[in-house]
């Protein structure tokens, strides 16, 4: 006697051999008391679908969401990463760098600090920043600003001096004509934003030196490209084209 456990079985199929003869097969299916629509709903509840699909277009994409599930992020989960896509920084000068490069950080109020704290944790959580340690030379620092939006707050590092001395990427970006006429006959438009679009591009080891941003907790880099700099639309159009050049 052969046992088979149907119910843990995910859209499998058994053959039934007497004597080294087949006799039938059975194709076994998951079946859920739930509706499939509303069961993959609320595993992606954050997305936003159209009211204008019918349910099996619906379910159509839903599921192939889900056959791509680790290329979407909900909620915390890590965050992902480009390959070889990291950027390069050029700077027009040499050592010693200016001092504009070299800048101590802003007075913080109390309540700021909070909100400094709890967004440089987050950042660290997704492998965004990383700390420096005391004993390294710190060639550079960038202040951070924190803004408010809506009630909540975003931290920001102040690039401008930075900018000022970078030598300018200047891949053109995709003109809003143009992606129009991509789609003048297209039947079904989606629309996918890359979370935290930016931050999913690595920065090369030595770079990461320009991007180190100063406040009460100390010095921290950017392992991720960060948003501020002048040539990150440049780079993310080139990662863009590259991945999607067919």
């Amino acid at each position: 006697m052969y046992g088979i456990d149907i119910y843990n079985s995910k859209n499998s199929k058994i053959t039934i051999f007497i004597n080294k003869e087949k006799k039938f097969s059975l194709d076994i299916y998951q079946i859920s008391s739930q509706d499939p629509i509303e069961e993959l709903l609320n595993e992606f509840r954050q997305g936003q679908f159209s009211t204008t699909l019918t349910s099996k277009e619906k379910l159509r994409l839903l599921n192939m969401v889900r056959k791509n599930r680790p290329a979407f992020v909900i909620g915390k989960e890590p965050l992902g990463k480009i390959r070889g896509q990291d950027i390069e920084l050029y700077l027009d000068v040499e050592r010693p760098y200016p001092p504009m490069l070299m800048r101590p950080h802003y007075p913080e109020s109390l309540e700021t600090r909070k909100e400094i704290e709890k967004n440089i944790n987050e950042l660290l959580e997704m492998d965004v920043i990383s700390k420096i340690g005391h004993n390294e030379i710190v060639e550079m620092s960038t202040p951070v600003l924190m803004t408010w939006h809506d009630g909540k707050s975003r931290l920001c590092a102040y690039l401008r001096a930075l900018n000022n001395y970078t030598k300018a990427d200047r891949y053109p970006i995709t003109r809003l004509p143009h992606a129009l006429v991509k789609l003048a006959k297209s039947k079904y438009i989606t629309k996918m934003d890359c979370m935290k679009g930016f931050y999913q591009n690595g920065v090369k080891p030595n770079s990461m030196n320009f991007f180190r941003i100063i406040f009460h907790m100390g010095t921290y880099e950017y392992t991720r490209m960060p948003f501020g700099i002048n040539n990150a639309p440049a780079h993310f159009q080139r990662m863009i084209d590259t991945i999607f050049q067919d």
